[in-house]
């Protein structure tokens, strides 16, 4: 099969099996590249480990820590005539790499939020050992809570307001303008009911109960706060009432752990192309505008340079982790820089259609979004014939 990508709106229905494990070799080759983090974990459990954070948190772990790693996520497996999700071919490179370096790896494809998939990975974790680090990095449109049956639909909303602004479409250039309607209160529950902390304190339970978190355990989530432009669909919507629960669970997580040395933290991370940024009307456009301001000065980071600084220079670099007022790590501290900001700012107000491509990096935005499908890699045959063995099915 020739695969090409195939693009829905915000989707990617296509992705190629060459080009993702091309992507795991990038990142792999970027945190060896930079030597190895003699204080970090040494057994890392990544809820949430086939894309964006999670994974470049687990590839920071195995390949610059020598850490070994149980890896969750769900995907979709490949079938006849189509391919998998990229998170199942990079789950796969992964492991594969893994092991050929020596490392202990494994992986599970299931929901994260039910009973089932969390004693399957009890089972595997005792044979791993307990864990000195457990990074939660769950993405999901919805969640059956385990002991009531509710399904929680998350939305992207406004509370109290509707709110319009600029969007961006990435496949055609196009700046229009969008209103979202606000939320109702049930959205508003149900959206926290998925994103928020509940599942995230049911795996530390969970794992405390079976005595597999190792003394001194750290235990991370992600966080975004964001900009101005963005807060009152982010930051001050749904999702960001979610985002605040999440936090303050990691509160509750951290006097837990403390009292037997370890810590939860939220870590607050830049805006980046992903599958689920991608998603939000208003983030292509400021993330197009974004790139461009730090590329031009030289910050700008994807998410496995991220992760690599986090787990380097705050998490295990031998000194107190840094925190803001509010516990959090903030690995926004350079896209939230007043001079990005003031630029971004100026370049809002003025881009257009019409100057889309010169104002914004929107060549950059298109083009990440294609490598999260395993498109766009340098030294993979793309016109090549892919055989059924390395699609998988």
């Amino acid at each position: 099969m020739i695969i090409e990508p195939k693009i829905r709106g915000f989707l990617c229905t296509t992705s190629h099996p060459v080009g993702c494990d091309a992507s795991v070799q990038e990142q792999i080759d970027y945190v060896k590249a930079k030597g190895a983090i003699p204080k970090g974990p040494k057994k890392a459990f990544i809820i949430g480990s086939s894309t964006g954070f999670g994974l470049s948190s687990r590839i920071a772990a195995a390949f610059g820590c020598g850490a070994g790693t149980l890896g969750l996520a769900f995907e979709r497996p490949p079938e006849k005539g189509r391919t998998a999700s990229p998170g199942w071919y990079q789950t796969r490179s992964f492991e594969a790499k893994a092991h050929k370096a020596g490392l202990w790896a494994k992986s599970i494809n299931g929901d994260a939020f039910s009973d089932s998939i969390k004693a399957e990975a009890v089972a595997l974790l005792k044979e791993l050992g307990p864990v000195d680090l457990v990074v939660y990095s769950v993405a999901a449109p919805r969640r059956t809570d385990p002991k009531t049956g509710t399904v929680y639909k998350s939305v992207l909303k406004p509370i109290g307001h509707s709110y319009t602004n600029k969007t961006l479409d990435f496949n055609t250039g196009a700046v229009t303008t969008i209103t979202l309607d606000q939320a109702t209160q049930e959205e508003v529950d149900h959206t926290t009911g998925v994103m928020g902390g509940e599942d995230w304190e049911m795996w530390i339970d969970l794992l405390q109960k079976e005595g597999l978190l190792a003394p001194g355990a750290i235990s991370m989530a992600y966080s975004y706060i964001g900009p101005k432009v963005t807060q009152p669909v982010y930051r001050n919507g749904t999702i960001g009432t979610a985002k605040n629960h999440l936090e303050a669970t990691a509160r509750k997580l951290d006097e837990r752990l403390k009292k037997t040395g370890g810590r939860a933290f939220i870590s607050v991370n830049k805006a980046l192309v992903t599958q689920a940024s991608s998603a939000i009307p208003f983030m292509p456009l400021y993330i197009s505008l974004l790139y461009k301001v730090m590329k031009a000065k030289g910050i700008h980071e994807g998410c496995g340079e991220q992760m690599d600084r986090l787990f380097r220079t705050k998490l295990y670099s031998g000194n107190a982790v840094p925190l803001d007022p509010e516990n959090r790590i903030r690995m926004d501290d350079w896209e939230l820089r007043d001079d990005v900001q003031n630029e971004v700012d100026v370049l809002w107000q003025t881009v257009a259609t019409e100057n889309g491509a010169v104002q914004s990096d929107i060549a950059g935005y298109r083009g990440d979004f294609h490598r999260l499908y395993g498109f766009g890699y340098k030294g993979v045959d793309y016109a090549a014939d892919v055989p059924d063995s390395v699609i998988g099915e």
